[in-house]
């Protein structure tokens, strides 16, 4: 047995010194550091561009929560552009050796430029943001609206990041057992086609199927749910009432609304007591006709509901017919119905039907084809009853919707041409971008006319009202305008209406041409960022907090465009000016 030099017994010598063990290192870095570590410096640089450009001014006033959202998903974007501009570079062979200092001194500069870029750019955002407010006749944002934006926005960056890493985290190891088969080129493509296809299925056919049951079950009882400040009408020219066909319970909650609602005989005859156009013996019960939504889903059979009320309120016999389709939830705007309804002295008809109870922005998302379904069953339904009438004996028939169910309404028809066949005219309000009749028009509209009030054929059959301060403007064209006669009515500042996913790629012509009266001028286009800026737009356009007269809110020219499309003989612009004072009085006051 040989000796051991380090043992004494056996080698007969001091023991020798062991062998030191390897050192064990301390500076290993924190996970803090090995986080930050993992960031592309590229993908940093891009997102803190983006998140600068997410904080200059778009159409609508942001709060905190949505400019966070807006800023983080920015962010988000831009990181990913960065890290995939490295990437390319990278594989296309361009790599630059830079010395451990020189990368040092580059982080630390980036480090620098952040602490300096983010509170910039949000003193910057409350600027430009005050500008919007104020345009609108707003009051500043708070002083906690700059300070949450930051926290906000980071936490949205870093959840989706995280996201997103996980998922690249899944194709690599997806990756690692598929290239034991087959090259790791094709390997690592299948991979992401994979989890790509399978991130898709789980968000459309489990996360959104899901939120949807919920939100289904949440409207579904909000539509069944009775307000106690409206009450069942007694009129019989409504439906819902005793002598309707149409049960109270069954019209829903927006319905309800609708049928209950407007200005009674007695408002109407004070108001024309005032003018010269119509009499007040004149003075009749509004009818308003509602059909609610078919168990079954049968908008056909809804519609055959919605004529056989209007033949029993012999809608026939008055002056005007409005055929409106409602929004998602089966709204209809009480600022046009009561407009209407003062314009004529009640002399009107309206008849509309109830396709769903969800908002708008769910149809928006899921479901284009039945608003325009629903548009179009209710007005051939109706058109072809009206159609049996002698021409001299029946109401002028008119078409009408306002955001989601602008949409529908222009479902009904092929065109413009169509429209000017099969109707008296119409009023579509607050349309959105991808209704195919308007994108069409728009489009096709005359040289030298811009998108935010085309003009087609020099006016002739339809005309986009022009905003002035203290409403709309359709008479620039001159006043000689033959029947039938169609008015749109958008705002420059209405997210529904430059909503599009071209925003993403390619500047929009409004955004190319002088902005419009409620738009600030330094409102720009950038590639992605004004897509997330104009969909932060468009769920907000519509809110409580933004006045009327901006965004997606317009009653103020629901009386100048009614005005434009069929005003009784005599009417002026002075009854116009006091319909629109009456309507804001009495709908702020809690009249329905």
């Amino acid at each position: 047995m040989a000796a051991d030099p380090t043992d004494p017994r056996t080698s007969g010598t001091e023991a020798a010194e062991p062998t030191p063990a390897p050192s064990v290192r301390t500076d290993r870095p924190s996970l803090v550091r090995q986080y930050l570590g993992g960031f592309s410096s590229t993908g940093l640089v891009v997102a803190l561009l983006f998140y600068w450009i997410s904080l200059t001014p778009s159409l609508i006033p942001r709060s905190w929560v949505f400019q966070g959202a807006i800023s983080g998903i920015s962010a988000v974007v831009g990181y990913g552009i960065g890290v995939l501009l490295h990437w390319t570079f990278v594989k296309a062979g361009v790599r630059i050796p830079w010395p451990a200092r020189t990368r040092r001194i580059a982080w630390w500069t980036l480090a620098g430029a952040t602490v300096i870029v983010v509170p910039t750019a949000v003193a910057f955002g409350v600027y430009w943001q005050g500008q919007v407010r104020d345009l609108f006749g707003m009051p500043p944002a708070g002083a906690a609206h700059g300070l949450a934006i930051v926290p906000t926005a980071l936490v949205v960056a870093l959840l989706l990041l995280q996201l997103f890493r996980g998922l690249r985290w899944i194709a690599r190891r997806l990756t690692g057992w598929i290239d034991r088969v087959v090259p790791k080129p094709v390997a690592r493509l299948v991979s992401v086609l994979v989890v790509a296809v399978l991130a898709v299925l789980l968000v459309t056919n489990v996360l959104w199927t899901g939120v949807l049951k919920v939100l289904n079950t949440t409207y579904a009882s909000a539509n069944a749910a009775f307000d106690p400040a409206v009450s069942q009408p007694t009129e019989p020219e409504r439906s819902g009432s005793p002598a309707s066909a149409q049960s109270w319970a069954s019209l829903g909650a927006a319905g309800r609304t609708f049928v209950a609602g407007g200005p009674s005989v007695d408002e109407i005859r004070t108001f024309a007591a005032r003018g010269t156009a119509v009499s007040p013996a004149q003075v009749k019960e509004p009818i308003r006709v509602y059909a609610g939504l078919d168990p079954n889903g049968d908008l056909d059979a809804t519609a055959d509901r919605a004529v056989a009320e209007l033949d029993r309120t012999n809608a026939w016999d008055r002056s005007i017919l409005v055929v409106a389709t409602t929004t998602g939830t089966g709204w209809i705007d009480p600022g046009m119905a009561d407009s209407l309804e003062y314009m004529h002295g009640g002399d009107t008809a309206i008849v509309t039907m109830q396709y769903s109870y969800l908002p708008s922005w769910i149809s928006f998302v899921g479901d284009r084809d039945t608003p325009p379904a629903a548009g179009k069953a209710l007005f051939d339904a109706v058109h072809a009853r009206w159609s049996e009438l002698p021409a001299v004996a029946r109401p002028r028939l008119v078409v009408h919707g306002i955001s989601l169910g602008s949409y529908g309404a222009q479902g009904a028809f092929s065109g413009l041409q169509d429209i000017a066949a099969r109707s008296d005219g119409a009023l579509f309000v607050g349309t959105p971008n991808f209704t195919p009749v308007w994108r069409e028009l728009t489009d096709d509209r005359d040289a030298g006319s811009p998108e935010i009030a085309p003009v087609v054929d020099g006016g002739d059959t339809a005309r986009w009202g022009v905003q002035i301060p203290d409403g709309v403007d359709l008479w620039r064209l001159g006043d000689t305008w033959d029947p039938p006669r169609v008015v749109y009515v958008q705002h420059a500042s209405d997210g529904v209406v430059w909503w599009s996913p071209s925003l993403l790629l390619a500047k929009p012509d409004w955004l190319s041409e002088p902005r419009g009266l409620d738009v600030v001028g330094n409102v720009n286009w950038f590639p992605v960022v004004t897509f997330w800026q104009l969909t932060g737009d468009l769920f907000v356009a519509a809110g409580s907090d933004i006045p009327q007269g901006h965004g997606h809110q317009y009653r103020p020219e629901y009386a100048d465009a009614l005005a434009a499309l069929w005003a009784p003989e005599g009417w002026s612009d002075a009854d116009t000016a006091r319909l629109k004072t009456t309507v804001a009085d009495r709908l702020s006051k809690g009249g329905i």
